[in-house]
């Protein structure tokens, strides 16, 4: 199966189709007048739709076991056809579109079943997905493409030429898939006094935002909060909240991260883990969705 552990999870809902031809009006009379010898058909088979949506990852090898946390069934008749709408609901890391389309598919061959003793000219047609909603797709900021970012770097072993940066390097290809321009990239020691005359040089350059990764452990070095917090205008919590919630969901140690979230005027701010794996989880965590804060602080502009 595909890996969705890097994912966040969202609310998901897919409506799907699928109709039902009879060949004769007395078909529609019987569904109508609950005469269908085999028993009510519109009841029937929603029960067996919300079976075959379930049981979905059985049948299909590629599909993800996840919980489904609503399934709706409606019926609409036009003249020999009966539209099946299959609504499918989850709250978790990846879509529904296929549980829904095989409810929907499932539910029209119920019908098929009940109604082929008395109607041997039936028809099931125009399978498929009507919508969808929830993912990355419809949470991603479309409006602003000229955002640009400051990476920073801090640590004494990297600075010292010890050590390769990869966090660094993890947050820059993160930022270049989420159309975000990289403009500076340094490394620098853990010293407060650089660490904040970058953000507020960064700030005055009219960077968009501002990303250190390091120092945010507890180690005496690590001081990237301690010299951040006072010169940001606001903290958001919620950022941070994100960041630790994400990491600590994969791993037991997530939750000594100080990692920091700020604006210095309509400058973003964060400071995150110095490790590789923390790096790129905490850009995971929160982007794309953090580009919406660029609606209000530079307002939205179509590019």
């Amino acid at each position: 199966m595909v890996d969705i552990t890097h994912k966040t999870t969202t609310l998901r809902t897919a409506v799907a189709q699928a109709i039902v031809k009879v060949s004769k009006p007395e078909t529609i009379k019987a569904i109508e007048n609950d005469t269908v010898p085999k028993g009510n058909v519109f009841a029937m088979s929603k029960a067996a739709g919300l079976l075959g949506v379930k049981r979905t990852p059985d049948i299909l090898p590629d599909c993800h076991p996840l919980p489904i946390e609503f399934t709706g069934v409606e019926y609409k008749i036009d003249g020999l056809e009966i539209a099946i709408i299959f609504t499918v609901k989850t709250i978790y890391k990846t879509g529904v579109e296929v549980e829904a389309m095989h409810g929907a598919s499932v539910v029209a061959l119920n019908m098929y079943d009940m109604l082929k003793p008395i109607d041997k000219g039936i028809e099931i047609h125009d399978i498929k997905l009507l919508n969808k909603k929830g993912g990355k797709s419809d949470f991603k900021d479309r409006f602003r493409k000229d955002l640009s970012a400051a990476v920073v770097v801090c640590s004494d072993s990297i600075s010292a030429g010890h050590k390769e940066d990869k966090a660094g390097k993890a947050i820059i290809k993160k930022l270049e898939e989420c159309d975000v321009k990289v403009n500076e990239y340094v490394i620098i020691p853990d010293e407060k006094d650089s660490i904040q005359n970058k953000a507020k040089n960064y700030q005055e350059q009219g960077f968009d935002m501002v990303i250190y990764t390091g120092g945010t452990g507890l180690s005496g070095r690590d001081v990237t909060p301690e010299a951040l917090i006072p010169i940001l205008d606001r903290r958001i919590p919620g950022i941070e909240e994100a960041i630790r919630n994400y990491g600590q969901e994969r791993m037991p140690f997530a939750m000594l991260s100080r990692s920091v979230a700020g604006t210095i005027g309509d400058t973003l701010v964060l400071a995150l883990p110095g490790s590789t794996n923390g790096a790129r989880e905490s850009m995971d965590a929160i982007f794309p969705a953090v580009l919406h804060s660029f609606r209000i602080l530079k307002g939205a502009r179509h590019d």
